[in-house]
């Protein structure tokens, strides 16, 4: 057994069936690693600027300033900023159209956190579904390179007299190529989808429960101008 066994040998070899299976894994495995690079720089970019913003939120800065700030910088604010901005344009619309009615304005301005929040989540979420298809695809696009493999190095030895381990390695080795390469691509990307699925739970849990902390402050808020007017 002579043979050269090594990895490009194999797949130089290798039928063009196999070769077309083994260049698409690659390309899969390359664009998948870039999307896990993308998700984990976006994701790290995402906890930063929500934190930023809730250590401002509780500082003791009025609402106000936060709403002017946050219009002021809507392009570079994050999720969580864009969420009270959207609450806050809410209130302030409803307001402005003479609406007193403490429960209106209250649910005005949380419908149209949950929508935000709902198109927040939608951007966070990009590329997941991506990296779910891979880990689940690739290995099943590998096995069929393998049994392809496997078929085509059967039927050239059925012309051979004799057949030995020899002959029959490289075929079968070529062809298992494309199993690890299935492997190679869907590890990596259900290992990430499983990080960064249980990731963007906690970011939607953390700016869920900004939603609901901000409307409290709205309610209290309410509550006091409805006393104040009674008191006058």
């Amino acid at each position: 057994m002579n043979q050269d066994l090594s990895i490009l040998p194999l797949v130089l070899g290798a039928s063009l069936v196999v070769q077309f299976v083994m260049a698409l894994l690659l390309l899969v495995s390359v664009t998948s690693w870039a999307a896990i690079f993308r998700k984990l720089f976006s994701l790290r970019r995402v906890k930063s600027l929500n934190d930023d913003f809730e250590r401002e939120f509780w500082s003791g800065t009025s609402l106000n300033d936060l709403f002017t700030a946050a219009a002021q910088n809507a392009r570079l604010a994050g999720p969580m900023e864009r969420i009270f901005a959207s609450g806050m344009r809410e209130y302030q619309k409803l307001r402005e159209r003479r609406i007193t009615d403490a429960g209106t304005l209250l649910d005005g301005a949380r419908r149209a956190m949950r929508a935000s929040f709902q198109r927040e989540m939608d951007a966070v979420e990009t590329h997941l579904s991506f990296l779910a298809s891979v880990g689940s695809v690739s290995p099943y696009v590998g096995l069929f390179g393998t049994v392809w493999g496997i078929m085509h190095a059967f039927t050239g030895l059925g012309a051979l007299q004799q057949v030995t381990l020899a002959t029959v390695a490289p075929g079968i080795a070529e062809a298992l190529v494309t199993t690890a390469l299935g492997l190679f691509a869907a590890i990596p990307a259900v290992v990430a989808y499983n990080r960064f699925a249980r990731d963007i739970d906690r970011v939607a849990i953390h700016m869920e429960t900004f939603i609901e902390e901000f409307s409290n402050i709205l309610q209290r808020n309410l509550g006091a101008q409805v006393a104040s007017a009674s008191g006058h």
